[in-house]
């Protein structure tokens, strides 16, 4: 998905969320409904560290298509330590 801004000559600037390539020329205001034009700005490119994007792409995917779990993975119980401020409480 990527996002293309849009330009109402009435209610002002407005972003739209559509598959690549797939932008037309005028888009309907979200306000008023009427025609808007396309408006082309440089990219919001950034050097995102390869683990970050995995990341972003992988919650970016979860949106559209969650994955269904059947049960709770098996994993490594952690012990739990005891509060430091119990060891300060009176014993009786």
């Amino acid at each position: 998905m990527a996002t293309y801004e849009y330009l109402c000559s009435r209610c002002g600037p407005f972003d739209v969320k559509l598959a690549i390539g797939t932008a037309p020329g005028t888009h309907g205001c979200p306000v008023c409904a009427a025609a808007a034009r396309r408006v082309y700005s440089s990219p919001g490119l950034t050097l995102t560290p390869d683990g970050v994007a995995a990341l972003h792409e992988r919650e970016e995917q979860a949106r559209e298509a969650p994955a269904v779990v059947s049960e709770v993975p098996p994993g490594k119980r952690v012990p739990r330590r005891p509060h430091p401020a119990l060891s300060q409480l009176p014993r009786p």
